[in-house]
């Protein structure tokens, strides 16, 4: 199991960014996961900052999203749950944390937090302060999705290696 630390006080006074990753429904914007993380925070494993909510699980982007293209829903939605977060706080974030973090509207209306114009999800299969997403590739209705940790510069090391088998 990784450690992980924080890289720096950066849940600091965030309590305006209330963002709460998003399950359930056909396009994944309905219905709220058990988890409701209340902040996003940077912290640090392997020596790379990687963004997270305030329970420490890791967010993810896929790069076939950038843009703010929705392509993650319906049955992708069951174990990639969308981070959502309304354009007020995402731009209280992105001032504290110094991040390009902004917001999408996903199909159905509901508001996704994007980071680099890529839109942000947790991985259900996996707890705080894991990275088992990392490079996890899968497809859903027709599209491959390649899954990255959100990371404030260099990626962190897949944790996947190839010929591995599904998390799911």
């Amino acid at each position: 199991m990784k450690l992980w630390t924080t890289y720096s006080a950066v849940a600091v006074g965030l309590a305006a960014v209330v963002l709460a990753a998003c399950g359930g429904g056909n396009d994944g914007s309905s219905a709220s996961s058990g988890a409701r993380p209340d902040t996003v925070a940077v912290r640090t494993v392997d020596n790379t900052r990687v963004l997270t909510d305030s329970t420490g699980r890791t967010l993810y982007s896929a790069d076939v999203e950038k843009g703010g293209r929705i392509l993650c829903t319906a049955g992708c939605t069951s174990f990639w749950n969308p981070v959502s977060a309304s354009p007020t706080q995402a731009k209280s974030a992105a001032a504290n944390l110094n991040l390009d973090l902004g917001v999408v509207k996903r199909p159905g209306g509901a508001r996704q937090l994007t980071f680099d114009g890529k839109p942000l999800y947790s991985f259900t299969e996996e707890g705080p302060g894991r990275l088992k997403g990392n490079g996890f590739a899968d497809d859903f209705h027709g599209t491959h999705f390649t899954w990255m940790a959100a990371a404030a510069g260099a990626e962190p090391a897949s944790s996947m290696p190839s010929g591995s088998s599904s998390p799911y």
